[in-house]
């Protein structure tokens, strides 16, 4: 594992009594981009060009004498209005020989967020935030455990996949330079609490170029604790996302203790609402189910599972629990394991066990927001 720490001078500074982050090109539709061209005596085209330097060429503000389409005595001025720097990396922490990287990034009015680029021999995927911090309080994530500070603008959100973008495009990972595949909203949040940047940072990472990042529909996954109604309006935008659902417990009873927002939507109205979700896009539903060792693990809660999802268009996606400060839980051991796969198979429900990635850097599913253990080392 190794482990940096920017110097203090590269952190942004902190912007007191800051509500929203500054506009950046990245919340702006075309027609809203060309507009503040206009505004400033430019011709539209000019917006245009900026973005594609943005989300096809990866460039940031300080890369702006790279940008020679545009001209000298503009370019300032656009870039100024455009592209402020929204995002700075605080530490950066990486492991899997290099191949997994987590990035502490802090906001403009000093939240933190974190982000986490995983290279495997077939694809790149970006585990990216949408909130700072969490307010679903479920009681094995670190990122529950801290509360919500707030929620991201959609530019923070497609920041942290442009740079994973980056990182790829220019050799930042062991392997050479690479293209990133896949973007899975599994960071720090309940993406559906906030809906409005989740639904535009989503068409901005499908739109082709100057408009976005053309990546495919398919390759974005939303995750959910179970929000019905976000669930129920993201199935009509028309976008064929796949729908991750953290499900933990087949029941009531203990899914209220595991995912506190069950008291309010509980199994069955999830379900039928991941059910609909299924029936209008087409795609298949991940079913998140973190393996806790004698609590949602015993083959009774396994068979209850395959009886629920048994012929479904669904996946069960199994986690064994990875450690967070303040939680006395552990995953379940590997036998149990098999036997909850073994027996939804049993009941022709599709499951296989996560291959965690990043847990010795607090990187792995539910340890976000949790300090990975003390072996920092400061300089970049």
């Amino acid at each position: 594992m190794t482990a940096t720490t920017a110097d203090s001078g590269d952190l942004l500074p902190l912007v007191a009594g800051r509500s929203r982050p500054p506009r950046h090109l990245a919340d702006l539709s075309r027609d809203e981009r060309r507009a503040v061209a206009e505004s400033l005596g430019l011709p539209a085209f000019r917006a245009d060009q900026l973005a594609r330097h943005y989300f096809a060429r990866h460039l940031r503000a300080e890369d702006a004498a790279a940008m020679t389409d545009l001209p000298a005595q503009v370019r300032a001025t656009l870039v100024d209005s455009l592209l402020p720097r929204l995002l700075t990396a605080a530490t950066t922490a990486d492991c899997d020989g290099g191949q997994t990287r987590k990035t502490v990034w802090r906001t403009v009015d000093g939240a933190k967020i974190e982000s986490v680029l995983m290279r495997y021999p077939q694809r790149t995927t970006v585990c990216v935030s949408s909130q700072a911090g969490c307010g679903m309080a479920c009681p094995f994530c670190a990122t529950g455990q801290g509360g919500l500070t707030r929620n991201l603008s959609t530019a923070e959100i497609v920041e942290q996949v442009v740079d994973a973008a980056r990182t790829m495009t220019r050799g930042g990972l062991p392997g050479g330079p690479g293209r990133l595949s896949n973007v899975v909203f599994m960071g720090m949040g309940e993406p559906l609490a906030n809906y409005n940047a989740l639904l535009a940072a989503l068409r901005r990472l499908i739109e082709p170029t100057p408009d976005g990042l053309g990546l495919s529909a398919r390759s974005l996954t939303v995750s959910t604790v179970g929000l019905v109604p976000g669930i129920r309006r993201l199935a009509g935008e028309g976008l064929p996302v796949t729908l991750a659902l953290s499900l933990h417990a087949p029941d009531d009873e203990l899914r209220n203790e595991l995912v506190p927002i069950n008291t309010r939507w509980p199994v069955a109205e999830v379900l039928e609402a991941a059910w609909d979700y299924a029936r209008i896009t087409g795609r298949r539903v991940s079913i998140e189910y973190a393996l806790i060792d004698g609590v949602n693990d015993s083959p009774e809660r396994a068979d209850a599972l395959g009886a629920l999802l048994a012929g479904q268009l669904a996946h069960v996606n199994l986690i064994p629990l990875n450690p967070t400060d303040g939680s006395s839980w552990q995953a379940s051991a590997p036998r149990g394991q098999r036997v909850f796969v073994d027996r939804l198979r049993a009941r022709g429900v599709t499951a296989t066990v996560r291959d965690t990635r990043g847990r010795e850097i607090a990187a792995a599913c539910g340890q976000l927001a949790a300090e990975p253990p003390a072996r920092r080392r400061t300089g970049r």
